[in-house]
């Protein structure tokens, strides 16, 4: 345990607290056990440390930082750690990567009702089912989905432009004022345009020249060492699922034809659709349903899109279309804290059961969506809104 409390103090006084983000006080780390999950490296690891930093004085026995990809679990247990810790004093435990530990859940369990005193904060993989783990932490759980930056949070961490949140109902009800707000700061379409290209990681800071390399990185990390590990891929398939990301990188937004892909990896159907289904949790695609409500396991996806932008570019090997990485944007942002559906005939896509978006250029017209109630075009290239068409970037403000 001396070496894992040598490598806690190190990397403690390494972490940086230039860029702490708004969602450090959404996580309930007061509570006997909760979970950060979110797709690798939009920073789970350092907003926990930068927690500690904030909370704990130097030193302390109380506080633990873990990595389970630590040499120290390859002959100690989880339930070593825990009673050690507590024996020392120990207050609150903080165990990252803990899809790498395969009886993770089971050994939290236990933890938990040994040690009622101690807090647990875990963190993982998008792919981590808490819910569905075998020991049923359901009950005893609070989790907290992390993202990548908004374009609200790269202004203010890139540009050193301050904003506040707006929710989407802010954004519908009152966006002549909050253009006029955020105009008054600065010209917001080239800084926007930038964002598309490079600042959802927290990668900006480091370069341009490997930004993307760093993207394709983390994309076959998850692939080839995160699916295998939390989804039982055999690894004889990670190849398909390559080269099923390969295919629709280059087709997004697509309207999937499950016949066409499986004919393509031989596979069956089914299998495609778990593949999707896995690279959708994983936060490397987003699929769109028409109809979310009567989803059924293996029902086929209606449309796709890479998670964000930023890997649009990275993973597209032809020249992206700037409509694309618009339509992936504002899918990425509006399914964050809403329900997102394919609109179909009726919009690009329909939000909450309730709200219409159609996405495009300055240009767009309300055509598809005229005689629709509650109707909005999102519209690139504009500073100010005109009646219900508003500028693409405001729902880049909502976190």
């Amino acid at each position: 345990m001396e070496n894992l409390i040598s490598h806690f103090n190190y990397r403690m006084e390494n972490v940086s607290m230039s860029i702490v983000r708004d969602s450090i006080n959404d996580i309930a780390w007061d509570e006997r056990l909760s979970a950060i999950v979110g797709p690798r490296g939009v920073g789970k690891t350092t907003i926990i440390l930068q927690y500690i930093k904030s909370n704990y004085e130097r030193l302390t026995p109380k506080v633990l930082y873990a990595t389970l990809e630590d040499l120290y679990f390859s002959t100690h247990t989880l339930m070593d750690l825990a009673e050690t810790f507590v024996m020392r004093g120990g207050e609150h435990l903080f165990l990252d990567e803990i899809h790498r530990y395969p009886t993770w859940s089971k050994e939290i369990k236990l933890i938990y009702d040994t040690f009622p005193k101690l807090k647990i904060t875990i963190s993982g993989s998008s792919l981590l089912q808490i819910l569905n783990a075998e020991a049923d932490l359901s009950r005893r759980c609070i989790t907290h989905t992390m993202q990548g930056l908004s374009f609200r949070e790269f202004l203010r961490f890139y540009k050193n432009i301050n904003i506040p949140i707006a929710s989407l109902t802010d954004i519908l009800t009152t966006p002549a004022d909050i253009c006029g707000s955020v105009n008054s700061l600065c010209k917001p379409i080239p800084y926007f345009h930038e964002y598309l290209r490079y600042g959802y990681f927290p990668y900006y800071m480091e370069g341009h020249d490997h930004y993307y390399e760093k993207v394709n990185n983390v994309v076959n990390y998850v692939i080839s060492s995160e699916m295998p590990l939390v989804c039982k891929i055999e690894n004889v398939n990670v190849r398909k699922v390559q080269m099923l990301l390969s295919v629709i990188s280059g087709l997004v937004p697509y309207e999937i034809d499950i016949s066409k892909l499986a004919l393509m990896m031989q596979a069956s159907r089914n299998t495609v659709i778990n593949y999707l289904n896995y690279l959708n949790q994983a936060k490397i695609i987003n699929l769109l349903y028409s109809d979310i409500s009567s989803l059924k396991k293996v029902q086929k996806p209606d449309k796709m899109y890479l998670e964000n932008a930023n890997m649009l570019y990275a993973l597209t090997l032809n020249q992206t279309h700037v409509g694309t990485a618009r339509e992936t944007f504002a899918v990425n942002q509006l399914g964050y804290k809403h329900r997102i559906e394919y609109g179909k005939a009726n919009g690009d896509f329909n939000v909450d059961g309730t709200y219409r978006f159609e996405v495009g250029g300055s240009g767009k017209s309300f055509q598809q969506i005229a005689d629709i109630p509650n109707s909005y075009v999102l519209a690139d290239d504009m500073e100010y809104p005109t009646g219900n068409k508003l500028p693409l970037w405001l729902i880049g403000l909502m976190y």
